[in-house]
């Protein structure tokens, strides 16, 4: 908090861009909840010398987050509501597009929401609003249909075309993590589009629950899963001072399977993993078999404990062969954010580390409320060195034995 207010929040006195709301919608309720709890504790450490500022309307409210709902219809159709003013508010919608825990009712059956379900009442509330809001953010963790980014043959480019939708209804800043591809904001040229990165949210995570890490090249490794999570992982092995090791996915372009082509093999190039301690980070776990296939190849290379660290957890494919890997000692644990939903199993596995992501996400919200550069946010390289150097302080002094 004191960090906060110190370091790039120093200036939260100044004029906001307009009275802060945000509205969580469906399947962000408690990350909404986190974001406002924040939000109001740093908005009550702060002196209240500036008039100017403490008399803007909205600003001393006792919650920020705006009431809406997305009532539904037998049909299925719907409506978005807001049950209260947002004249002349900065607002930030929070929206997690795969919340398939939420569902509706549609001639009488219970239906969940799928990603189009979710991006269709993000623009009914856009449209409630009705321009009168100052400006219009929208936090998107999982960018819809970001896997569609690109076209190879005659087929839609779904994510480019959200992205304009939003961009021509009013939206002022979009604000993803982990993008599948960034370069799909080259859509939306004259829209503020931010692809955040959680590594030291990840890295503080994985410290905070395992304390016997030797994180130095003689120890531990990064290995990139494909080709497409290169820059991921040259990341985490810079800032960790790590040797990178690589992946590549041969497959059979001649198949389809489940809307993808088949993995034939896995070509490793790099390092000895001999031994050696292995962090694998990818944007995403879908089904989940690619990872595993890739656990059980490294492992046949001797490889030590694995930790698999994606910003995005789905398990489109349950658990089952999760806990068996586990089990079996082919994975050790898996990190991912709460930016998605997770199943209640999911929390409970042994194997599972969650990294929490409201803290960061009201840093944002309070910092472009302000109208300040995210520099300082966007660049967590100072931090992480910061953090690692308490880690290994915290393990000498506890004489912790590392593995």
């Amino acid at each position: 908090m004191n960090s906060f207010l110190t370091g790039w929040g120093k200036d939260l006195k100044r004029i906001p861009v307009g009275p802060l709301g945000v509205i969580a919608m469906a399947g962000c309720e408690e990350m909404g909840e986190k974001i406002n709890n924040w939000l109001k504790t740093w908005n009550s450490l702060q002196e209240t010398q500036d008039e100017e500022f403490y008399t803007l309307p909205g600003v001393n409210r006792d919650s920020f987050l705006i009431k809406t709902y997305c009532p539904r219809f037998g049909t299925g159709e719907s409506k978005g509501v807001i049950k209260e003013s947002v004249r002349g508010y900065d607002i930030y919608i929070i929206i997690d597009v795969c919340a398939y825990n939420k569902t509706y009712k549609m001639y009488g059956q219970e239906v969940p929401m799928s990603p189009d379900d979710h991006f269709a009442d993000l623009k009914r509330i856009i449209a409630a609003i009705e321009g009168k809001a100052k400006r219009i953010n929208v936090i998107m963790p999982m960018l819809y249909e970001s896997r569609q980014h690109r076209r190879t043959s005659r087929e839609s480019l779904d994510c480019a075309l959200a992205l304009q939708e939003l961009e021509n209804m009013g939206v002022s800043n979009i604000i993803t993590f982990d993008a599948h591809d960034p370069r799909v904001q080259n859509a939306v040229p004259l829209c503020g589009f931010e692809n955040v990165m959680p590594t030291y949210q990840m890295i503080k995570a994985l410290c905070k629950n395992e304390k016997s890490l030797a994180i130095d090249k003689e120890n531990m490794m990064v290995v990139s899963p494909d080709e497409g999570a290169m820059n991921r992982n040259i990341y985490y092995s810079s800032v960790l001072g790590l040797d990178l090791g690589m992946f590549y996915k041969r497959r059979d372009y001649t198949t389809v399977v489940n809307g993808r082509n088949p993995i034939v093999a896995h070509e490793y190039l790099g390092a000895s993993v001999e031994g050696k301690d292995v962090i694998v980070v990818d944007d995403m776990i879908a089904s989940g078999d690619s990872m595993l296939d890739l656990c059980k190849e490294l492992k046949k290379r001797k490889a030590n404990r694995i930790f698999a660290v994606a910003t995005f957890a789905f398990f489109t494919s349950g658990l089952e062969a999760f806990n068996k890997a586990y089990e079996e000692g082919y994975l050790t644990r898996v990190l991912a954010t709460n930016l998605t939903y997770r199943t209640p199993e999911l929390k409970a596995a042994p194997w599972f580390i969650e990294a929490d992501m409201s803290k960061y996400i009201s840093y944002i919200i309070a910092t472009l409320n302000h109208d300040r550069s995210l520099h300082a946010l966007l660049n967590p390289y100072d931090r992480i060195k910061n953090l690692l150097d308490r880690y290994k302080a915290e393990q000498a002094e506890a004489g912790i034995r590392l593995v």
